[in-house]
């Protein structure tokens, strides 16, 4: 269990996950102050959508791999 939590730390605190949090917070900053551009919802469209995808076929791939055994 101990170990469990340590590992899911590890993996919050990797580059992939610290951009989409920043890019998330400042988000909701600009979202509060009505100052979202078109360019940044593009950009921040396009991280969440690669950090989701990747989190998803992480999943898939470990689906089929434990179906497989």
């Amino acid at each position: 269990m101990d170990n469990s939590i340590i590992k899911r730390l590890g993996n919050l605190l990797s580059v992939k996950s610290l951009v989409t949090l920043t890019l998330t917070v400042v988000f909701a900053v600009m979202a509060l102050r009505g100052t979202i551009s078109q360019d940044f919802m593009t950009v921040y469209a396009v991280v969440i959508a690669f950090y989701f995808g990747t989190q998803s076929q992480k999943v898939q791939n470990a689906l089929e791999g434990s179906g497989n055994g």
